[in-house]
């Protein structure tokens, strides 16, 4: 009998104890590659699997997202630094882009930190280890202990190893609630975040870090609002990975003027090749979506030849029938579609604003409901110095344009445009005994990210 009770009690033990643990997770990493897992504005190696963890050594500093979004969930997993004061973090509800001009997405994040990261007082900083924030934007309602800055929700105590050794993070984080545990006890908390559905990434920021053991449990869904859903990436694939002018075309000659400064692409429009100055994607593109975040650094140039364009695409003009021009400080650049410079969307300091077709608008064969399609309906361009961001669609022949998240050219069909063609970010000006000529580009890119069709 004592026999037969053992028999019967052992599977009961087991069965309690996979659903007090395991029941109902699954892995996030098969511990052989990065299935399931997509680079975000980093190089496709800069978290690599190895010896069954994630790993980065920190450059450049971006994230590493889910393929898809997740709303409530209980994530855990195991970290390690492998530096004293190595910073990362784990991002919850992310966008699938990084925020305009920044390396991170707008979300929630969880900190890395290791325990020697040098501040003036253990826990007593504006940040420390497993503490929780909004980042770019997203709401957060702090809770429990506040970090001394009252931007933060901190842990009640520290309860990390000190690298290398391992760590354990639990996070459970339900219908915008979140709770972080630290090697087994909730340390954490914070509430009502927005979004509250969206990508976990990995923060690659500097210093090398290792996962493992990453696993994800989902919860029912508490239906969120549109305006709590994080940006959808779905498909996107970045065309800039911060370090390297990999899948483009550096003009022959340029002798260094295209430029990767702190992971941007600088260009100061001096380039010394002797013909193509722009520089050119390696890949050819037919329908496609294109993100880019871009920013003018300064306009040295006062354009005498600046006018004020009309919604019908013609520019205003005087009694005589003469263009009345507006002079203005100016830089110039663009972005060619489909392999011809023609087919351009601007950058510049106009009146009508960045995401007009100046190629498209004054040929005058054309008809003029297409001149006029390719006017932006609005200036949506932040003052010089800040960054933007263009959103770009090309299906077959017709073309829309979002700039900073305004609709500037709706939509328009252009005769005549090629079926296929690379893209380029392009050269414009030229200096002559010291002075600027045309309106330079003295400009920069980041954040470039391409789904086709």
């Amino acid at each position: 009998m004592k026999i037969l009770l053992k028999m019967f009690l052992i599977p009961l033990i087991v069965h309690a104890s996979l659903i007090a643990g395991e029941i109902g997770f699954v892995n996030m990493f098969n511990g052989d590659d990065l299935g399931g897992w997509v680079p975000c504005n980093i190089a496709a190696d800069t978290f690599y699997a190895e010896d069954g963890m994630i790993k980065t050594m920190g450059h450049p500093v971006g994230m590493l997202r889910t393929e898809r979004m997740y709303e409530n969930f209980i994530m855990e997993f195991e970290w390690r630094h492998m530096e004293p004061g190595g910073n990362s973090g784990l991002f919850i509800w992310a966008d699938g882009f990084p925020s305009i001009g920044s390396p991170y997405s707008r979300g929630i994040e969880i900190q890395i930190l290791d325990e020697g990261f040098n501040r003036p007082g253990k826990n007593e900083w504006y940040t420390t280890q497993g503490d929780v924030f909004p980042v770019n934007g997203a709401q957060l309602t702090l809770a429990g202990r506040i970090s001394p800055n009252g931007r933060r929700s901190f842990p009640m105590e520290e309860r990390t190893q000190a690298s290398p050794e391992w760590n354990h993070y639990r996070v459970e984080a339900n219908n915008g609630d979140i709770s972080l545990s630290i090697n087994g006890k909730e340390v954490t908390i914070a509430k009502a975040a927005n979004p509250r559905m969206g990508y976990l990434m990995l923060e690659s920021e500097g210093a090398e870090i290792h996962f493992r053991n990453l696993k994800i449990m989902e919860l029912p869904s508490t239906h969120p609002q549109p305006y709590e859903i994080a940006e959808n990436a779905d498909g996107f694939v970045p065309l800039f990975d911060g370090l390297s002018f990999d899948g483009w075309k550096v003009p022959e000659g340029d002798n260094g003027h295209w430029k990767i400064v702190n992971q941007v692409m600088d260009y100061d429009a001096m380039s010394e090749a002797g013909g193509e100055k722009s520089l050119w994607s390696e890949q050819s593109f037919r329908d496609f979506d294109l993100v880019v975040d871009w920013r003018i650094k300064e306009t040295p140039y006062t354009n005498p030849r600046m006018y004020h364009v009309l919604p019908d695409g013609l520019e205003e003009m005087d009694a005589a029938g003469n263009p009345i021009p507006y002079p203005a400080p100016d830089s110039d650049s663009g972005i060619y579609l489909r392999g011809q410079g023609k087919y351009q969307v601007n950058i510049w300091c106009w009146p009508v604003g960045s995401g007009e077709m100046y190629g498209v608008r004054k040929d005058m064969k054309l008809p003029a409901e297409v001149r006029a399609g390719v006017t932006p309906i609005r200036k949506a361009d932040r003052p010089v110095g800040e960054w933007n961001q263009f959103f770009i669609s090309v299906r077959g022949n017709h073309v829309r344009v979002l700039l900073n998240g305004q609709v500037v050219i709706p939509g328009v069909e252009i005769p005549g445009m090629p079926e296929e063609g690379p893209l380029a970010l392009q050269h414009h000006g030229h200096m002559v005994d010291g002075k600027w000529k045309s309106s330079p580009s003295l400009v920069q890119f980041r954040n470039i990210f391409v789904r086709e069709y």
